[in-house]
């Protein structure tokens, strides 16, 4: 009998082993969805958009899905300047609806491509808007392409790697020297101005860091053909389009130049690569490495350019990738009531003012926040001056969306503002996952995202009317983010 009971127990044992369910193998799916909108569209990337005469490549909301056999994710990226938050809300209430997949479950992002149509609706300075035809188009399709995701689900191996551009990006924001600085459009004199070109004797030095990372992570059948990328790169956009073009610029560029690269065979399921903009609030590209000359010579030779090359370097990454059959998944979503920023009454006066000396102009294009067209040198301030009554009037607090998403040992956070690389980076150095990176301009657009230091030197990207949210909202987002981070890690536990 003695000798029975071990036999007994291993045989127990076994049996219990066997019944045990085995780790879930990671799915994966990935699709397009074209949403490029008719000639005409007003293209959104400057003071006063202009209407769109040519289409030079089609714009797309790229899918992903991916399924622990817990837990299911949809991650989206859309070729857009941005979008209104009510977009995001009826594009994951179609998705819940189509699939079941809960909203907070999905991340929605534009690239901020300065050659797309407006998904922002009638005022950004509002959480909540009816949307119009080409918004609930933009929301169709996404929604459309994340059920085509989910059609493709297949067995996945998830992989994570990233690459060092070293010396493509740069600071735009600059100190200024002393006597040097210069006016803001409310005549006040600032410590700190934007320069996207080369060398300039009134500037000192960069007002904050670069991030050079592109950050992913790729998907594949089991040891075979690839499913896809997503990436995330801080380089605010190449903006070298031809006049009047839409245009998806170096993002879906960079997402064609990979697909190249697999080499599939024809009849193979599609690969789909997506590139979300990481924070580059106050970012660009070097103008020594990618020159504007060269862009005016030959449009999208800069966005080709730089496509071309990350593309390479993240083929290259792949080829040294470490595979994982198997990835918890998880998300964290909140919206942060965030006061909008606060609007001086001497400002209203400047606005009125300037309103009472611009000259109207019948025919023309109208800048943002304005209430009419006018002459060149009133555009900027007749933008201006629209833009700060209208924040004025937005009723607080701003609903802002947080969210963090976790793909194993990976963790993505995101905010619906222009970020700048500070912020970013100190998400990636605080995080409680050595593999972390953020995105920007998720779920909505908030415009630019400053750090405090940053409201201090002034500059374009603190302008009120540019900037949306109270000086702090940097530091609370941040603080949120994190917690939700580290809350998706002791979910593992």
């Amino acid at each position: 009998m003695k000798k029975l009971i071990p036999l007994i127990f291993i045989l127990c044992t076994g049996a219990l082993l066997a019944a045990a369910p085995a780790t879930p193998r990671l799915q994966a799916g990935a699709a397009t969805s074209n949403i490029t909108p008719p000639l005409g569209t007003l293209i959104v990337g400057g003071f006063a958009p202009y209407p769109a005469q040519h289409i030079n490549d089609e714009l797309h909301a790229r899918c992903l899905v991916l399924d622990d056999g817990k837990t299911r994710l949809a991650l989206v990226v859309c070729d857009l300047l941005g979008m209104h938050r009510s977009v995001s809300i009826e594009a994951r209430r179609l998705i819940q609806e189509a699939t079941g997949i809960p909203p907070e479950n999905v991340m929605v992002s534009a690239t901020h491509t300065h050659s797309a149509g407006t998904a922002l609706g009638s005022s950004r300075y509002v959480s909540d808007q009816k949307l119009d035809d080409y918004q609930l188009f933009v929301a169709r399709r996404i929604a459309d392409g994340v059920r085509r995701a989910m059609n493709l689900l297949r067995p996945a191996e998830v992989a994570f790697g990233t690459v060092d551009t070293k010396d493509y990006l740069v600071n735009r924001r600059w100190m200024v020297r002393a006597g040097k600085g210069q006016a803001s459009p409310f005549g006040k004199i600032e410590r700190a101005a934007k320069n996207t070109t080369a060398g300039n004797p009134s500037f000192t030095e960069p007002a904050g860091p670069t991030d050079p990372v592109v950050s992913f992570f790729a998907l594949r059948e089991p040891g075979g053909a690839p499913i896809s990328v997503y990436a995330a790169y801080s380089a605010h956009y190449a903006g070298d389009s031809g006049p009047a073009h839409i245009s998806a610029d170096y993002f879906g560029q960079f997402c064609e130049a990979l697909k190249r690269l697999q080499k599939l065979p024809e009849g193979s399921t599609p690969f789909v690569a997506l590139m979300a903009n990481g924070t580059s609030g106050d970012l660009a590209l070097s103008p020594e490495k990618f020159p504007h000359s060269a862009a005016r010579k030959v449009p999208y030779s800069r966005s080709r350019a730089l496509a071309n090359d990350l593309a390479g370097s993240v083929q290259a990454a792949l080829a040294r990738a470490t595979w994982k059959d198997s990835a918890e998944l998880a998300a964290r979503f909140r919206e942060a009531g965030i006061a909008w920023r606060a609007i001086e009454p001497e400002l209203l006066a400047w606005a009125k003012d300037v309103e009472a000396r611009a000259p109207r102009v019948p025919g023309g294009n109208l800048p943002v926040g304005a209430k009419w067209a006018t002459t060149p040198d009133f555009v900027t301030k007749l933008s201006y001056a629209g833009r700060v009554q209208l924040l004025a009037a937005a009723p607080q607090p701003a609903k802002v969306p947080l969210q963090v998403l976790r793909i194993g040992d990976i963790c993505i956070g995101s905010t619906p503002c222009e970020t700048f690389a500070e912020i970013g980076l100190e998400f990636k150095k605080r995080s409680p996952f050595a593999q972390s990176f953020m995105v920007e301009i998720n779920h909505g657009y908030i415009g630019y995202l400053p750090t405090p230091r940053h409201f201090e030197l002034g500059g374009y990207e603190t302008w009120p009317g540019t900037n949306f949210l109270e000086p702090q909202a940097s530091v609370k987002m941040l603080d949120a983010l994190l917690e939700m981070a580290a809350d998706t890690k002791r979910g593992s536990r």
